[in-house]
């Protein structure tokens, strides 16, 4: 998928995404802190809203965003205890995620067709119950949210969490897809499915 422009935002430094789509419009994929402003100076009101996952750093602005008209599809409903404020309270960051309604709840599909681009639904729990991927077979890419990074995982740690099932869907999910797919992340730099399955220090294909 040729275009993709990425975004830093936040504390985390969680990455936004706007992929182009046939018809000329552009998917956002997840809304850090600042990515509203992002897409101000970029001049870009995207189509739909896609999140990998509902955790507070993912979502900061899926409020703003949503306000402009832009649908968001999620894989549940939005929920306060898979945006984990509670948690990050305690760690001394008070973020408050601004309520936000999902237009389109994704649990149930496998598939998600916007504007002439197509996108497979991969539901990958582990780092969070609501984890999906979100991948265009057609351009080899792949946006992985939390669940897969370039030489490590999303954490299983938090509330929702579990290593077992993270393992279980990367191998599962993820990794069946073509070597040369682009892993696009939730945070740090892109990598591939082949580099990960085969170099990974915490979960590999075999």
């Amino acid at each position: 998928m040729e275009g993709i422009q990425r975004f830093e935002g936040g504390y985390l430094l969680t990455n936004s995404y706007l992929a182009p789509t046939p018809g000329g419009n552009w998917l956002m994929i997840d809304a850090p802190i600042d990515a509203d402003t992002w897409l101000d100076q970029l001049g870009v009101k995207p189509l739909a809203l896609l999140l990998t996952h509902q955790h507070f750093d993912h979502v900061m602005t899926a409020a703003a965003v949503a306000a402009e008209g832009v649908p968001v599809h999620a894989w549940s409903t939005f929920d306060r205890s898979l945006t984990l404020e509670e948690v990050v309270r305690q760690w001394g960051m008070p973020f408050d995620v601004e309520p936000y309604a999902v237009d389109h709840v994704l649990e149930g599909h496998d598939s998600l067709e916007i504007d002439g681009l197509r996108l497979e639904l991969l539901h990958a729990p582990g780092h969070s119950q609501d984890s999906v991927a979100f991948h265009d077979p057609e351009a080899g890419a792949l946006f992985a949210g939390d669940t897969l990074f370039a030489g490590s995982t999303g954490r299983p740690d938090l509330p929702g969490g579990d290593m077992d099932v993270l393992c279980r869907s990367i191998r599962e999910q993820l990794y069946p897809l073509p070597d040369a797919t682009r892993v696009l992340p939730g945070h740090g730099p892109e990598t591939t499915i082949g580099t990960e399955a085969a170099t990974n220090p915490i979960v590999r294909r075999n």
